[in-house]
């Protein structure tokens, strides 16, 4: 951004909306200008620009891009009872009012059935709900000759870039010639595979011999999925995308063993992508329980779980080295006091048996803004990439999304960087009954989100509609297109 901007030419149908004196971050720069928006895009940057039908003066605050959140659970069918406690109405509404436009949750596939069914299904789960814009991973469970040599190519075809794969969780999970197959796929129509790595014949093992001495409280679940696992798994999945020569990202990384497995991939220039989210940043296996008595720890199991303090400051610390692309929330959200929820089937459950998963849609921007920003181990723009400019970019929807710049959606966020906030449930906007960030103090909050040129968040109050949001085909990742990482 040159440090003198001219004076921008006559718009003969005007702004929609000016943002004034904005103090704009971008992955890459830092500026000062007014904003104009045009039917929903960001359509001139500059100083003194005319005026818009709706004004808005950004004075004293930060403007960044709208949130990009690559990585939440929406609605998502559950088997045994289970059920989300969010669907589209309510879970964009709370990523709206967290500070994130966009969110990218999953259209899961179920075993004997078609991902043509699962992707079809999610669409009408979101049709006229969806307060922000969305796009789908696509959960790939049963990879059958139909859906590796037909069903695969036509979605990714039609916008669906990307999908996840398991190696654990017995309704989920793919052994490994089947991993190799999916990958093979990715490899050749050029769409990104997300990896759930841990073992799953370890947890089982180890979950037998918990269960069989009477271990079944909520902190057990630490114990039965413990570093080990992640290691090993991560290791083998970074192996497999080697043999198939094809870029991979290993999602909710969630300590050290884990990221020196992807230390030693990015050694051997392999294009190995990482993901990290909240929980591992401030939450402890504490958290899950001190003791076998009380079930409040299940409202922190989820997996990977969470580890101990020294593995969370290695996380912080591969934040700030740039090890990690992607900043997620892994918004799983069950209530913990509900029949199909925590309290499955309205008792408290072997720790075997509780629906993996925590809220974080709403909170994920401020944690990292407060303890990476504010704290001085990141700076502005660091955190922009994070959680909106690279999670665009790996999942095809830069530049229309993830930055500030003429073109872009008009996707914005404005925040009071100085604005101390205690995090409350009761101040969410989620369906969940609790935040496992409660009585967690914050430094920077979103105070103003603007989605497609309208604004759907207003210092705490949610403004937006439910069906606003627009479905977005995703085009082909960036890990397809930049050069291979060098050790």
């Amino acid at each position: 951004m040159p440090s003198h901007t001219p004076e921008p030419a006559a718009d003969k149908d005007g702004f929609d909306l000016v943002i004034r004196h904005a103090d704009v971050a971008t992955a890459a720069d830092r500026f000062t200008c007014d904003i104009g928006v045009r039917d929903g895009v960001i359509t001139a940057l500059a100083r003194r620009l005319p005026e818009g039908r709706q004004e808005i003066d950004a004075a004293g605050r930060l403007v960044l891009p709208g949130g990009v959140d690559a990585h939440c659970h929406l609605d998502q069918p559950m088997p045994d009872g289970m059920r989300m406690a969010d669907d589209f109405v309510t879970g964009t509404r709370s990523a709206a009012c967290g500070g994130t436009t966009t969110v990218i949750p999953f259209a899961a596939q179920a075993k004997s059935e078609s991902l043509a069914a699962a992707v079809s299904d999610y669409h009408h789960r979101a049709e006229g709900k969806a307060a922000i814009d969305y796009a789908f991973h696509l959960i790939v469970s049963d990879p059958t000759p139909a859906v590796l040599e037909q069903e695969l190519p036509r979605l990714i075809a039609q916008g669906y870039t990307s999908f996840k794969i398991y190696m654990t969780y017995d309704d989920l999970k793919l052994n490994d010639r089947q991993i190799l197959e999916v990958l093979d796929v990715a490899r050749q129509h050029r769409a990104l595979v997300m990896v759930h790595a841990e073992n799953a014949d370890c947890i089982g093992w180890l979950t037998d011999r918990l269960t069989a001495a009477g271990h079944t409280a909520p902190r057990y679940h630490a114990m039965s999925r413990p570093s080990a696992v992640e290691r090993e798994a991560t290791h083998r999945a970074i192996t497999f995308a080697e043999l198939v020569d094809v870029p991979i990202l290993i999602v909710h990384v969630s300590g050290r063993e884990a990221i020196e497995q992807i230390r030693w991939a990015h050694g051997q220039g392999l294009r190995i992508y990482a993901e990290t989210c909240p929980q591992y940043l401030y939450l402890t296996a504490d958290d899950l329980g001190l003791d076998d008595h009380g079930y409040h720890g299940a409202k922190c199991v989820c997996s990977p779980p969470p580890r101990d303090a020294q593995n969370r400051d290695v996380v912080w610390n591969a934040i700030a080295d740039g090890l990690f692309s992607v900043f997620s929330s892994d918004h799983a959200p069950f209530r913990y006091d509900d029949p199909h929820g925590k309290k499955l089937h309205g008792q408290e459950q072997p720790f075997q048996y509780i629906p993996n998963g925590i809220p974080g849609l709403e909170t994920r921007l401020p944690l990292l803004f407060s303890g990476g920003v504010m704290s001085g181990l990141i700076d502005v723009h660091r955190f922009v990439a994070l959680t909106a400019t690279e999670p665009a970019k790996l999942y095809g929807l830069y530049p229309r999304k993830g930055t500030i710049a003429v073109g872009a959606d008009a996707d914005l966020v404005l925040w009071d960087t100085e604005r101390r906030v205690t995090i409350r449930n009761r101040d969410l906007h989620h369906a969940v009954d609790y935040t496992p960030y409660e009585g967690t103090e914050v430094q920077g909050w979103p105070v103003l989100t603007i989605a497609a040129g309208k604004v759907v968040c207003d210092n705490g109050q949610f403004v937006g509609e439910p069906g606003a949001g627009r479905f977005l085909p995703c085009g082909t990742p960036a890990a397809f297109v930049q050069p291979p990482r060098r050790g």
